[in-house]
Order: C-alpha cells, then structure tokens, then sequence
C-alpha cells in the first residue's frame, strides 16, 4: 500500500456510516451481507447508502458480487491487512517489543 491508497481508505472510513458499514461487513466475513441488509442497517434510503457504499468501493475497502438476484457486498480483507501493515510499518523505530501490545491485541482476529 502506497501513501495515495492509504488516504484513500482512511477518508471512505471517515465518515460514520461507512465505517459502520464496512466494521459490519468485517463481522460478517467471509459470506458477506446483501446491499438490503446493510440499507436496513444504516437506517438510510438505498439511494442514500449506495453513495457511501460506492465510495467504500473505490477505495478498494468492499467487494461485491452477484448471488442470485441479489448483490452481495463484502469487505475486502487483504485492503484492511494493507492499511494496517502501512500504518503500522514504522511502528516503534526497530523496537518490536514496543509493538507486541499492538501485535497481540490484533492477533485474536
């Protein structure tokens, strides 16, 4: 992940329904949710949540596929693994002991 791609996700998670959307869309991989399911879970009109849901799609964070008639949407996991690993890249200046704390909190996901 580049700097460019790295603010990318982190202004499509900015705002709190996409970072709702997206935490959701985590806690349900790998099947993903419908677009309704995520609609009914924002509270807002489709065409309102198909804005934020296209942002999020730009900047590489959900994935969609078609299952049926229905569209699917997931988050796509190896652009989180990505933003993670960017943000943390220079974690601790050669120090990984300052780091474990971090590294161990993520590793019961």
């Amino acid at each position: 992940m580049n700097s460019d791609s790295a603010l990318s996700a982190l202004a499509a998670l900015a705002h709190p329904t996409r970072l709702n959307a997206f935490r959701l869309l985590v806690q349900h991989e790998p099947e993903g949710l419908s677009t309704g399911e995520l609609v009914d879970a924002s509270g807002l009109s489709q065409s309102t949540f198909s804005t934020h849901l296209a942002v999020l799609a730009k900047a590489g964070l959900v994935t969609s596929e078609k299952r049926g008639r229905q569209i699917n949407q997931r988050a796509e996991l190896d652009t989180l693994k990505g933003l993670m690993l960017f943000l943390a890249n220079d974690c601790c200046q050669g120090r990984p002991e300052l780091c474990e704390p971090l590294l161990a909190e993520l590793a019961c996901c």
